[in-house]
């Protein structure tokens, strides 16, 4: 997976994911869960969502090229992950 490949790369434990299950509307409601995959570091979403509603949908990512991705720009997800290595995302 993509976040375990640049945890490893961030000199990050790759196996310390903390896999959330959301089950129900309401189980994503309270968690601000906009869609799958949601990549959160520090409780941080890795790209914010714009107006989304909270539900059990698939996400959809704008890469840095303007392409349309069931995944997070991997260059953002770099960045988020070096900023919680060096302590800027605390």
């Amino acid at each position: 997976m993509i976040l375990r490949e640049e945890m490893k790369a961030a000199g990050i434990d790759p196996e310390s994911v903390d896999v959330r299950e959301i089950r129900t509307d309401r189980d994503a409601e309270l968690e601000g869960f906009v869609g799958s995959p949601t990549i959160r570091i520090n409780e941080r979403d890795v790209e914010p969502p714009g107006q989304e509603p909270a539900g059990l949908t698939c996400r959809v990512y704008r890469l840095a090229d303007g392409r349309i991705s069931p995944l997070p720009d991997r260059a953002r997800l770099r960045e988020a992950l070096e900023q919680a290595v060096e302590g800027d995302m605390d």
